[in-house]
């Protein structure tokens, strides 16, 4: 059966853009590529901090720095690239991201101390960037007849990407092929693409050809509460995605390879969430969509760290997946249609913020349970979809 995505068409009902199919599919096999550099760490904190911290390994917010590295070079490939997409086209990013994303893969396999693998991680992040804001716009003007359903689609594929990386990297640990054999066995896909995206030509990204300029999207309150709301989004992801494994580990008493299989169904639950946006959300109001998700976010995060019973804390952590699936694409989309000539560099800014709060959240999760413990650390996460509220309903009243 096909998938659900929606293709921009003409008046006669033909692709608007040549191979606009194949290029919408590519570009959900290119979601899948840059999760590989977001979710591949959280399966091997605890083998890292063994690797390249001696006998009392890393600190919690050495780890933590990790994940900062892969996120700060995430922001930067983000910010860089939006304008000159702009000014350059697609293309070109679609295929660098994915070079960078396979030369990083290799550089963490052979990296031989912490501060190698941070800067290895810190390119792996900066083609994962790449990615993050060139595929957003393109899959938007490639269906604009619908962006909330194709949004969440495209970013179902990060999910069902994360679920083949936690499955590669829990394999691996379960098998005792080690860290640089779980790089190596990621590497194909952003091959394939490097040379797939090569060969296509890419949509304009902006309707009309006119864009309107950065500096008037930022009059414009409804952009400024878009940016917090996006921000807000991926710290709920984040704040849970990254810790999970470790929280299994260390707090709940599961094994360093079970961590990564509930990394795997926190995926599988964002994956699922996402892809039944895609089929219903044009029946749905995308603003209740938001609020009702960060409600089940803040209750299931309470749960999560909180209750007495392990399967049932690591139950609602996992279900954290489902609830907060919907608040990034669905912030995306809501902005691309307010917004339709915001062009690249407004998808750079969304993207930016909403790794930022990936960049944030992580760490202050870290910091906390360096002062106390996971559970508590994990818990501040809660603040993320709880503050999100109001903004969303500043957003329907503005």
């Amino acid at each position: 059966m096909d998938s659900p995505e929606i293709i921009a068409s003409d008046v006669v009902g033909r692709p608007a853009f040549p191979h606009a199919r194949l290029l919408t599919r590519l570009s959900y096999a290119a979601m899948m590529s840059l999760s590989i550099g977001m979710n591949l760490l959280p399966v091997f904190l605890t083998t890292l901090s063994r690797l390249y911290g001696g006998e009392a390994g890393l600190t919690q917010e050495q780890l933590g720095r990790l994940g900062a590295f892969v996120f700060g070079g995430l922001v930067l490939g983000i910010l860089a690239t939006g304008p000159l997409a702009d000014r350059f086209g697609a293309k070109l990013f679609a295929v660098l991201g994915n070079v960078l994303i396979a030369v990083s893969l290799v550089g963490m396999a052979l990296a031989p101390g912490y501060v190698e693998l941070g800067v290895a991680f810190f390119f792996l992040g900066l083609g994962a960037g790449i990615l993050d804001m060139i595929l957003s716009p393109v899959v938007a003007a490639l269906n604009p007849g619908n962006r909330s359903v194709s949004m969440n689609l495209l970013h179902s594929f990060y999910c069902v990407g994360a679920a083949v990386t936690i499955l590669v990297g829990t394999l691996a640990l379960s098998f005792g092929l080690g860290w640089a054999a779980a790089c190596y066995m990621l590497i194909p896909l952003p091959l394939v693409l490097l040379v797939a995206f090569s060969l296509l030509r890419f949509p304009a990204l902006v309707e009309n050809g006119v864009r309107m300029p950065l500096r008037e999207l930022f009059t414009r309150r409804w952009f400024g509460l878009a940016v917090l709301a996006i921000f807000l989004g991926g710290a709920t992801e984040l704040g849970m995605a990254q810790w999970l494994p470790a929280y299994a580990e260390t707090s709940l008493g599961y094994s360093a390879a079970f961590g990564g299989v509930c990394l795997l169904l926190f995926s599988v639950a964002m994956a699922l969430g996402r892809m039944i946006i895609s089929v219903i959300g044009h029946r749905v109001d995308p603003i209740t969509l938001m609020k009702w998700g960060c409600v089940a976010s803040v209750v299931l995060f309470v749960v999560g760290c909180f209750f007495p019973v392990a399967w049932v804390a690591l139950t609602a952590c996992v279900l954290v997946g489902f609830t907060g699936s919907c608040l990034w694409p669905t912030t995306l989309a809501v902005t691309a249609d307010h917004y339709p000539n915001g062009g690249a560099s407004m998808f750079a800014v969304l993207a930016a913020m909403g790794n930022a709060g990936g960049i944030f959240m992580p760490w202050v999760v870290g910091a906390v349970a360096d002062v106390s413990n996971l559970s508590w650390g994990i818990s501040v996460s809660l603040l993320a979809p709880l503050l999100m509220l109001p903004l969303l309903r500043a957003m329907r009243r503005t």
